[in-house]
């Protein structure tokens, strides 16, 4: 069905992928540029000043640039080290401190003081606390609904190991979109996800959805999966009810991170899109520089139509 541009062919297998050993060449079509601006500075002194983080500089988004110039950043809590090691992702892994009691007051003084019609919230994995962080999480969004009443609330959250009274803490703050990421398709979780499990986010999105939630998944292409296992993790999505996905380039953040197998061309991307609006999702957000929270502030339009 598709055909993949071979962008380095000393590098690459017949097929276009990627040969043990190599590192692919990045095509032209994910080139961005370097980030800068007044308005990227400010966030970045900001985040700064408060102590925060932002999954923008810790996974190392291509988009930072784009967002940071626009006034948008996603806010990172619980701190900035993982109890898991996801072999995808550029978040530091170890053990990390307790959660700051200050942090959502922080986040929502940011939020206020960059104006915000639409905050994104994340977070690292907290398989160490007794409650998955989730207080933490809960307290995060009243916060910010506290001191920003007009401003819509987006939350990326962990998987907690499934545990309901745990996922139950974040939808009782009421953020008007959930996204929970599928990340990749069930054949690569052990190599990629190995401590999470993939029936268990898809329940965890279909949990969220049938207790009031828009949700939201998403899933990184070129990290080894074939082209119909793609459509089959579309099709699971939509099977537990989530409304909105996004479908983006992963790109190796480090040598000792998972490498990248395939530059998958802007055409592909498109069929993923088709396929899935086809299937009867709301919104799909298919092309090579896609990540999560990318122009997040679009998805909640919809939201405000229907209230």
């Amino acid at each position: 069905m598709f055909k993949e541009e071979n962008i380095d062919s000393r590098r690459q297998t017949a097929d276009g992928r990627q040969e043990e050993g190599s590192r692919l060449r990045r095509p032209k079509w994910l080139k961005v540029r370097a980030p800068g601006g007044e308005s990227y500075a400010e966030i970045k002194d900001m985040m700064r000043s408060k102590k925060l983080h932002t999954v923008c500089e810790e996974a190392h988004c291509p988009n930072i640039g784009e967002c940071w110039g626009m006034g948008t950043a996603t806010f990172l809590i619980l701190g900035d080290v993982c109890t898991r090691n996801c072999r995808f992702c550029a978040i530091t892994t170890g053990k990390p401190m307790p959660p700051h009691p200050e942090e959502p007051i922080k986040v929502a003084e940011s939020v206020k003081k960059m104006r915000l019609k639409h905050a994104v919230i994340t977070s690292v994995n907290r398989d160490d606390l007794d409650d998955g962080g989730s207080v933490h999480w809960a307290e995060t969004i009243i916060r910010t609904r506290e001191l920003n009443p007009n401003t819509t609330i987006e939350v990326l959250i962990p998987d907690f190991m499934g545990i309901k009274w745990q996922i139950d803490n974040v939808i009782e703050a009421k953020p008007e979109i959930l996204n929970h990421n599928i990340e990749t398709v069930p054949r690569l979780y052990a190599k990629v996800r190995p401590k999470a499990v993939y029936q268990r986010s898809l329940d965890l999105l279909k949990y969220c959805s049938e207790n009031g939630m828009r949700t939201k998944s998403g899933l990184m292409v070129g990290i080894g999966e074939q082209p119909q296992e793609v459509f089959e993790v579309l099709k699971d999505l939509f099977a537990h009810k989530v409304k909105i996905v996004t479908i983006g380039q992963y790109l190796q953040p480090t040598k000792e991170h998972r490498p990248v197998d395939r530059f998958v061309r802007p055409e592909e991307f498109a069929e993923y899109k088709k396929f899935g609006l086809e299937l009867g999702f709301e919104i799909v957000e298919s092309a090579p520089l896609v990540r999560s929270s990318y122009h997040a502030g679009k998805h909640v339009n919809l939201v405000k139509s229907e209230k």
